[in-house]
């Protein structure tokens, strides 16, 4: 099916049978227990790329591929408001923030975000990043071993605040642990789920301060920043945003690219399992292939949210106004209908790549400038480009035996040990 087809031509796989439905009250705990293959597990059992389940007590509409993902992105369809569950609201994303945002409201926000995302900006990242890692490396280089994981938090961490304008403080270790609380803890319950709470609660504060700050004339050091740009921002009605929203869409930047953490200790994990295709990492675009095939082969997040927008018809089907509706982002990116040999990591397949923008959906899909693809998508690749060439040139280490595997029903996951490193010396 065409990238810009019709949805009136959408016509429901499985000779237009109605959606299948999951029989049973409800199936959130199967959701905890099964992650990242809880949509995938249906989608083989059912036959289908779509289908009802019950999730927290409502119908939720589960979509899986790249027709489904076309769908699912239709703005006239669906929309983004009251979609995200108020646990992730409070620890992932923020209230008031971009990605609960619909039409001209989004549009607007969205343009914020892509003003700072010019190729200027993401080199000027990139380097910082760069710049970081090496002068940490030298720290690393004193201990007798390293949890890649938890170093490059850091890394990413002070890269993105001096990229921001936001000052960093003496200690940015534990800052940078409660802007991945953020994202680490959506997911759980508990106790943890309530420091990741907690944590989003401290850091809008912490960030609302300088948001305040340049308002007030006291920050001249942030100007030409997206810390000034952002504080400065006027909606589409031509009001400030308060600080509070200001300071969510700040983080918005921050908590992203702190997250490309998880990537890396993912392509630290393939250099190591694919040496053949480590071997071939001779050039930029190598590179590039490399770390796109890192991005759709390992888990991220599982899936992203949305609503009804008004009652429509598909096929059999009658789509109700609010009813939940869930993209399968990890699901869609092993899909069979969508990639040769899915489970194979095979970076040669983003050679020449021509596929659409609901087919590789690692960070979501759809178009940057007007859709809900996420804004950071360019700066995640750039700066995995940047951690994959600091691994292989400048950084020397050994790769102790250590339990590597990691699990899909944690969400996120990420290697169990961490990717530890020993004999750590800079290049």
């Amino acid at each position: 099916m065409s990238y810009n087809m019709h949805l009136r031509d959408l016509i429901f796989i499985n000779n237009k049978r109605s959606i299948p439905s999951e029989e049973g009250i409800d199936h959130s705990l199967k959701l905890l227990k099964e992650g990242y293959q809880f949509i995938l597990n249906r989608r083989y059992t059912m036959d289908a790329n779509i289908f009802e389940t019950k999730l927290l007590g409502e119908t939720a509409i589960c979509l899986t591929g790249s027709e489904m993902a076309e769908l699912f992105y239709d703005t006239d369809k669906f929309k983004r408001e009251g979609a995200a569950p108020k646990p992730v609201q409070k620890t992932l994303f923020g209230e008031g923030g971009v990605q609960s945002l619909d039409g001209e409201a989004h549009h607007h926000r969205k343009a914020m975000f892509m003003r700072v995302m010019k190729p200027d900006d993401l080199q000027t990242i990139r380097r910082l990043f760069a710049k970081h890692w090496q002068k940490d490396a030298r720290a690393w280089e004193q201990q007798d071993e390293i949890q890649l994981y938890e170093k490059v938090k850091t890394v990413l961490f002070k890269a993105a605040c001096e990229w921001t304008g936001v000052p960093l403080e003496e200690n940015p270790e534990d800052r940078a642990d409660q802007i991945s609380e953020m994202f680490e803890t959506p997911a759980h319950i508990g106790i943890r789920h309530l420091k990741g709470w907690k944590a989003r609660s401290d850091a809008e504060k912490w960030m609302a301060s300088y948001v305040e700050e340049v308002r007030n004339g006291e920050r001249s050091d942030a100007a030409g920043t997206p810390l000034e740009a952002f504080s400065l921002h006027r909606d589409h009605h031509g009001e400030l945003l308060d600080a509070e929203t200001a300071a969510v869409e700040l983080l918005n930047l921050i908590r992203p690219i702190t997250a490309i953490s998880v990537y890396v200790a993912f392509a630290a994990l393939a250099l190591h399992e694919y040496p053949e295709e480590a071997a071939k990492l001779q050039s930029e675009e190598a590179r590039e292939r490399f770390v796109q095939e890192v991005r759709r082969y390992y888990p991220f997040f599982p899936f992203t949210a949305a609503r009804v927008k008004q009652d429509f018809t598909m096929g059999e089907h009658t789509f109700k106004e609010g009813t939940l509706a869930l993209l399968d982002l990890y699901g869609t990116n092993h899909h069979p209908d969508e990639w040769e040999n899915p489970g194979r990591f095979q970076p040669s397949r983003f050679e020449g790549w021509q596929g659409t923008p609901f087919q590789f959906i690692p960070q979501g899909g759809g178009e940057f400038d007007f859709g809900h693809r996420c804004a950071g998508e360019w700066m995640t690749v750039e700066l995995l480009k940047e951690s994959v060439l600091q691994l292989q040139e400048h950084l020397s280490y050994d790769l102790p035996e250590q339990n590597l595997s990691f699990s899909l029903t944690t969400i996120p996951t990420i290697p169990e040990s961490g990717i530890v490193l020993k004999n750590v010396q800079p290049v």
